[in-house]
């Protein structure tokens, strides 16, 4: 999708084979793969610069594509907008398509069926290809919403990684945070008890019948996802922040109607260690709210002419550019 609201690129250029292919003007971009399952994963680098720091950044939930972008409500390429900040600040950055999905639809035949630890595998994938097509002794895992919880995931055994960037990410386990958001939201009132049954039951290991939902959630519980989401569930995120031995930025925007300031308390309490940075007036999709209320929030989600806040990359890069260079 083109991204109205992003950052402009010094270039695009086509991949070639082989190491000659690697971009070296602070926001040149190629094309870039690394080995899926069945096919290969599909992903996009921007130069930092001769010798940059590297982040691979994993995306949120659901239908979302390497920019950020999804056709479920979310526009302005907020993951290009966010490499492209970077490489401004001399960070070279890999953003991917999931397994299954946009580019890298022929890794997998089927992208419902699979699990958290097939995304953190895909991450260390990823990893090793970055690290040989580029000589970096390392890479940053930066870990948007959901994408979190994989970057925590994968962070438990992959021995390359410079440190975590949690970006508005889970610290309570997913079925609690997916409670409070359907409890916070007074239009689901009318499906609140449904929802919580459907929860406690997927939470507990159990699939059912989803037949008898309300319409409005038929795709959030629809058959073929939960046993994604019973495999979601099963995470408990300050755990694994608490079991990670490096560098970790917990950062979060104060009005993110999604993940709050408690989820990023909780993942700064589990490693005492990691640097934690709350910007006021941001969401969750990294995006400045000028309006009051729920609607003014959710309005920015679609609005492409809105760009990602200057402190979410400042934030990231004052992290990254502070740590000493393995």
């Amino acid at each position: 999708m083109a991204s109205r609201g992003a950052v402009g690129l010094a270039a695009v250029v086509t991949a070639m084979s082989g190491p000659a292919a690697i971009a070296q003007e602070r926001g040149e971009e190629v094309a870039i793969e690394a080995p899926g399952p069945q096919g290969p994963l599909a992903g996009t680098m921007t130069s930092g610069g001769a010798g940059a720091p590297i982040v691979i950044i994993i995306p949120g939930s659901g239908p979302t594509d390497r920019n950020g972008d999804n056709p479920l409500g979310v526009s302005g390429g907020i993951y290009r907008q966010l490499a492209a900040g970077l490489a401004a600040r001399g960070i070279a950055s890999v953003r991917i398509d999931k397994r299954g999905m946009f580019g890298s639809r022929a890794a997998v035949p089927d992208p419902n069926k699979v699990k958290i630890a097939d995304y953190a595998g895909d991450v260390r994938s990823w990893i090793g290809v970055i690290r040989k097509r580029t000589g970096a002794p390392c890479v940053w895992v930066l870990g948007h919403s959901e994408g979190g919880l994989v970057a925590l995931v994968a962070a438990q055994s992959a021995p390359d990684i410079c440190g975590l960037l949690l970006v508005s990410a889970m610290g309570r386990r997913a079925a609690d945070v997916m409670r409070a958001q359907f409890r916070a939201n007074p239009a689901n009132a009318p499906v609140l008890d449904q929802a919580l049954t459907a929860i406690d039951s997927l939470e507990a290991g159990r699939t059912f019948d989803p037949a008898g939902l309300h319409p409005a959630l038929a795709a959030l519980f629809a058959a073929k996802v939960q046993p994604y989401l019973i495999d979601m569930f099963s995470y408990d995120p300050a755990r694994l922040a608490a079991a990670w031995k490096g560098p970790m930025l917990v950062l979060q925007g104060a009005l993110d109607l999604q993940v709050s300031l408690e989820d990023a308390s909780i993942l700064k309490n589990a490693d005492l260690s990691a640097k934690l940075v709350t910007i006021p007036g941001v969401n969750h999709v990294l995006k400045p709210v000028a309006g009051e209320g729920r609607a003014a929030n959710v309005a920015t989600y679609r609005d492409a002419s809105i760009a990602i806040d200057p402190a979410v990359v400042d934030g990231i890069a004052t992290m990254v550019l502070a740590a000493p260079r393995k």
